[in-house]
């Protein structure tokens, strides 16, 4: 009986520690997620990283239907200290799966042109912290783990099958609903309560559903997994040793962020865009560079050509390509990097100056 009451009195102590220091442990569980997912994305190959992703989809939904059967009577005392433990187990898993959809959208797409979907993952992630409680309800964690789940339904499909159709797409979707009408009819056996939400259940997975799928077909959602790695213009590109040798002009980081690139150019002279965009091996797409100029008369951007190359992934450091302009007007430009379904990878602004003089210009080679 001693015993008995020492282990109680230890779990206790135990517990009243964490609740103690629960406000700072929550956000910190969530940020060491997402700061994994970011430095396994970068720095390990994309196989494993697919892999430690799906090993924190599986672990999630374990450890909610864990909360759910224990929360029943169901299962032993034993496992108290885990069902104790369980919010911050959720919290990191929930933090690594939203943190890569983060970093796997954010490197996939333009930011003025994704920033929709992108605010909802950022408010996903904000709010996990702030309404940490609220995020304990059932209803709350089923729907932000089917929005995890279709996002990395999304993610691996592509890599999979070496393709961006968007048919992929939609079996990410497809699946994702087949999986999850399983899952909810299992954590419905557990209490009368998950079987009366049921309904509330499916209906929030439905609207997630129909908004992803709308997100994607609008163009907004990023074409995952393709990358934009790096980009630039110039004014001139050769090849050499398959390397790109890249004349340019020298501006200072801060000046090209704010005014963006310039480019002083004489009458007749070429422009050329280099970028450089990484792919799974195996996937081959159809890139192409909008070619924009804004026109002062009408207020308005107008298209001036659509020049297409074809990427083969594998390469780390991206599938290099570029394309040229000449007799570029005097103004403001920019370049739509899409691929053949019109999502955007990235824009590239600059501006072109007309000049008569030689432009001092420094190589760079990629």
């Amino acid at each position: 009986m001693e015993n008995f009451f020492n282990v109680v009195s230890h779990y206790q102590k135990i517990k009243s520690l964490y609740f103690r220091y629960e406000r700072w442990l929550m956000p910190a569980t969530l940020v060491i997620g997402f700061l994994v997912d970011y430095i396994t994305f970068t720095n390990i190959q994309l196989k494993i990283t697919l892999s430690l992703l799906l090993f924190y989809w599986v672990i999630t939904g374990a450890t909610i239907a864990f909360t759910n059967f224990y929360d029943t009577g169901k299962l032993s005392l034993k496992f108290r200290y885990l069902r104790l433990f369980a919010p911050l187990l959720i919290q990191f898993t929930f933090g690594a799966l939203l943190g890569s959809s983060m970093v796997f959208y954010w490197f996939s797409g333009a930011f003025s042109i994704s920033w929709p979907f992108m605010a909802i993952i950022a408010m996903l992630m904000v709010s996990n912290d702030v309404l940490r409680h609220y995020f304990l309800k059932p209803i709350v964690q089923i729907s932000v783990y089917f929005f995890t789940t279709i996002s990395l339904f999304s993610i691996i499909l592509p890599i999979l099958f070496h393709s961006l159709s968007a048919w992929l797409f939609m079996a990410a979707g497809a699946a994702s609903l087949a999986v999850f009408y399983f899952y909810i009819r299992f954590l419905s056996s557990s209490r009368d309560y998950m079987r009366q939400q049921k309904k509330y259940f499916l209906a929030s997975i439905a609207t997630i559903f129909f908004t992803m799928n709308v997100l994607y077909f609008a163009n907004i959602i990023p074409p995952i997994p393709l990358a934009l790695r790096e980009a630039g213009m110039y004014h001139n590109i050769r090849v050499s040793n398959r390397s790109y040798v890249m004349a340019g002009e020298a501006e200072g980081f801060w000046q090209t962020l704010i005014h963006g690139q310039t480019l002083r150019l004489k009458p007749g002279e070429r422009a050329y865009v280099y970028t450089s965009i990484f792919a799974p091996a195996e996937l081959r797409a159809a890139i192409f560079h909008h070619w924009q100029h804004y026109d002062e008369e009408k207020k308005d951007w107008v298209e001036k050509d659509a020049l297409s190359f074809t990427i083969t992934g594998g390469r780390k450091e991206g599938y290099k390509g570029y394309s040229w302009e000449s007799n570029l007007a005097p103004g403001r430009w920019r370049i739509y990097v899409k691929n053949y379904r019109g999502q955007v990878l990235g824009i590239i602004r600059f501006n072109v100056e007309r000049t008569q003089e030689e432009v001092k210009l420094q190589e760079t080679i990629r």
